[in-house]
């Protein structure tokens, strides 16, 4: 035993170097599984319908329901906002490029798409999970939560879209342009 070690000895000191390996094991699962996209989107689609037959079986956990879904809204919005905010930042003109001429600026996500759909993954999985647990169910009149959902993203979105038109930018993008090349014979 060292005596002069500021390092305690034993299990003390194991559980970092388990949580470090376990961490390392996930993010190379998400590296292996990132180029999937379509697959990745079709796995969490098909979690948030399980989710939803099971609240519809259980005929409860509406509160869980309105929590992922406020949850999965916020994640939305952060995905279709720009990285740089032209209402906030002093150094931007607010408009993207229109003409050829001017500077070519891409469009840059505040919140990228694989921790959009890791984050909206592992809320659908937490909310499965608080569906085991009975003291969960909180007894809610689920109408009006479906009500201030709906205005709430109306709100939220009808802001969005507004920002988007204000500064020009659309954030949706498919990709490179492939030219096919034509093979005369």
């Amino acid at each position: 035993m060292d005596y002069y070690s500021s390092e305690p000895q034993g299990s003390v000191s194991e559980p970092p170097k388990l949580i470090r390996q376990i961490r390392q094991i996930h993010q190379q699962f998400l590296d292996s599984i990132t180029p999937y996209l379509v697959f990745r989107w079709v796995f969490t689609s098909w979690m948030f319908l399980l989710y939803c037959v099971r609240v519809y079986l259980l005929q409860g956990f509406h509160v869980v329901s309105y929590a992922l879904g406020i949850f999965i809204l916020n994640r939305l919005i952060g995905f279709l906002s720009p990285k740089i905010d032209p209402e906030t930042d002093p150094n931007c003109d607010g408009v993207l490029p229109t003409r050829s001429s001017e500077e070519f600026r891409p469009f840059l996500r505040r919140l990228p798409e694989m921790k959009f759909w890791n984050s909206c993954t592992m809320a659908i999985l937490i909310s499965l999970l608080c569906t085991v647990f009975p003291f969960l169910d909180i007894p809610v009149f689920w109408p009006i939560l479906v009500m201030y959902f709906f205005l709430l993203f109306y709100v939220t979105m009808k802001r969005q879209i507004i920002h988007m038109i204000k500064y020009r930018y659309l954030p949706f993008t498919y990709g490179k342009p492939r030219h096919h090349s034509k093979i005369s014979g």
